[in-house]
């Protein structure tokens, strides 16, 4: 990757984080993906990385997106690419434009599920020249296989596997500046398991 991911240079693309979707899950627990996709949310709003939201056929069986997201990001809750049904999308033309319109190279990227809603979008975007990395702890699918394939799919393509506190600590870049204390609490708060 020819820039190091900063809060100046990102864009954080939340995909598919729907309440029928995320049942599909079995590969992680599914508490630990609803806690880190919150966590990059706050992340997000904390430096200020723009963030696009998406959802596939919010009335059927995939359900609506996390309502803890709109507590969080109401703008960007609000301004969701609500998908027809395009499985990849990276080939929606308004969730493409939204990450365009940012004009930043850098895409965090995290979907459920890992197996079909990521892999593709990560894929896609990786082939268009931007520089991806994958959260696999706010992502998951329903087979051990079908996680492993996408993952060894992804990183033949060049997408970079993350975790959410490897992720918030690059992010960070320093604990002492202002936002890092907020990060920390994140950290400690949401996505590292309480200790004792």
């Amino acid at each position: 990757m020819s820039d190091k991911f900063t809060s100046d240079n990102s864009v954080m693309l939340l995909i598919d984080h729907q309440v029928g979707t995320m049942q599909l899950i079995k590969n992680i627990p599914l508490e630990v993906v609803k806690r880190n996709t919150l966590a990059l949310a706050k992340t997000a709003k904390i430096l200020n990385i723009p963030i696009v939201l998406t959802s596939s056929q919010e009335q059927n069986v995939q359900g609506a997106l996390m309502p803890e997201l709109e507590g969080i990001l109401p703008e960007a809750f609000e301004k969701r690419i609500k998908r027809a049904g395009l499985v990849n999308a990276w080939e929606d033309i308004n969730f493409k434009q939204a990450v365009e319109d940012t004009q930043r190279k850098n895409i965090i990227m995290a979907g459920v599920t890992t197996d079909v809603c990521l892999v593709y979008p990560a894929i896609s975007a990786r082939r268009e020249g931007y520089n991806v990395q994958a959260v696999m702890d706010a992502s998951g699918s329903p087979f051990d296989i079908s996680e492993e394939m996408s993952r060894r799919r992804m990183e033949r393509e060049g997408v970079v596997l993350t975790a959410t506190n490897t992720l918030i600590a690059e992010l960070a870049q320093d604990w002492s500046r202002p936002q890092g204390s907020q990060l920390l609490q994140v950290l400690f708060e949401d996505v590292l398991p309480k200790i004792g």
